[in-house]
């Protein structure tokens, strides 16, 4: 599925700081009778909501969206899925191969966790992604949202899942408070478990119809209030909308480690034979950042050192195999 200030975030009034847990009974600011039938006709046709996807299909989609837009998602995840349709095709594979299938997406050790998480599965459940929380927060690379998201959309759970949208949404229209890049937290779990309607398969298209509130309508920068299916009742919108001030600054991209790492899994992604060490580190104008990076790397395990070219003597590296 992806973001320095006055931590005093305002409320625009006293009473928007107060928990609304009404929405399931339908008179309150995200009642069910008015989030699936607005999720019904405005829902994205994506194919991890597809009822035949399948658990490990859900389960990758929900590494791959983790801080990257759907629409970069899409052909990797379609193409992932054509070579690996089970978790047992991708242990079988070495994970250099699953770094090189990653593509741009960013966050590569993501696909590294999950070479790890299809190993797992593949050895310690007989090739069959578990199907309760607790379980599948065992996995390699599965934190408490990833394994929530699964048990709710692969398997059906009434369990509360919570992202940035979904918080975005629960502070404003519950809460009244808008409280930019803030990360999930137990309380909000809490919160939303006592909105969820008791039945699980409704109780998991509520949450992903939460979940397309906040992508689409009830946004970061440009909320469109207008659109919303619960403007109304939305306690931010009647207390005027007001602004909060993020306590987190956004990230930086030019210059920054997480840039020229790039560069380098860039070279070593396209290279069909190991690449000299010195090639590498001149994807960077900075040789002490160029070596920080490297050797990042290799402690990331997203690079390994090669033996050395036949012709030079020179050092090269890899991708694990």
């Amino acid at each position: 599925m992806p973001s320095g200030g006055d931590p005093d975030l305002r409320v625009a009034t006293a009473s928007a700081a107060e928990p609304d847990t009404q929405g399931t009974r339908g008179d309150g600011a995200l009642a069910v009778d008015r989030l699936l039938p607005w999720f019904a006709e405005h829902g994205r046709d994506l194919p991890w909501r597809d009822p035949d996807a399948g658990p490990w299909a859900v389960l990758v989609s929900e590494i791959m969206l983790q801080q990257t837009p759907v629409v970069r998602v899409l052909p990797v995840y379609r193409a992932w899925l054509q070579r690996w349709p089970r978790p047992a095709d991708l242990a079988a594979d070495a994970p250099g191969d699953a770094i090189r299938a990653w593509d741009r997406l960013g966050y590569p050790r993501r696909a590294l966790r999950l070479h790890a998480c299809a190993t797992a599965i593949t050895v310690d459940h007989g090739g069959v992604v578990p199907d309760d929380v607790p379980t599948l927060l065992t996995l390699p690379g599965i934190g408490e949202y990833t394994a929530r998201a699964v048990a709710a959309f692969a398997f059906r759970q009434r369990v509360p899942v919570v992202d940035t949208n979904v918080r975005r949404v629960l502070t404003r229209a519950v809460r009244g408070r808008d409280e930019p890049r803030e990360p999930a937290t137990t309380r909000d779990r809490a919160e939303l478990e006592t909105l969820l309607p008791p039945d699980p398969e409704q109780s998991a298209r509520y949450s992903a119809a939460l979940m397309e509130l906040g992508a689409l309508i009830c946004t970061a920068r440009s909320p469109d209030c207008d659109r919303c299916p619960v403007q109304d009742r939305c306690v931010w919108h009647r207390g005027g909308r007001v602004a909060g001030v993020a306590r987190r600054a956004v990230q930086t991209w030019h210059g920054t480690d997480r840039q020229i790492r790039g560069r380098m899994m860039a070279v070593l992604r396209a290279a069909e034979h190991p690449v000299a060490t010195t090639d590498l580190l001149a994807v960077a104008d900075d040789t002490d950042q160029a070596r920080r990076c490297l050797d990042g790397l290799l402690a990331d395990g997203l690079a390994t050192a090669a033996a050395p070219d036949p012709a030079t003597g020179a050092e090269t590296m890899t991708l694990p195999r």
